[in-house]
């Protein structure tokens, strides 16, 4: 889809893209720079209920698990790997 600038910077939103995302008058809109292109992107009226159900079913919580057990198993070698040294008084 194509729209044009104003001399005033403005443009429009197209009509089929205002009603796919639900966008009325005075919803926010962000514009992200990527250095090689611009995203427009709307912000929800309520931005945490807009991020629920984002991560569902992409294995995030056994990736997460995965990743601390082994780190976990990284701290127990570095940790027994270290010269024990009793602290005299």
């Amino acid at each position: 889809m194509e729209t044009i600038l104003t001399e005033r910077g403005q443009t429009s939103v197209p009509a089929v893209l205002r009603r796919k995302y639900h966008l009325k008058p005075r919803s926010k809109l962000v514009w992200v720079d990527l250095g090689s292109s611009i995203h427009v992107v709307p912000v929800p009226v309520d931005p945490i209920a807009g991020l629920r159900g984002l991560f569902r079913r992409r294995g995030l919580t056994a990736h997460l698990l995965k990743d601390r057990r082994e780190a976990r198993a990284h701290a127990h070698v570095t940790l027994q790997a270290l010269p024990y040294k009793h602290a005299s008084r």
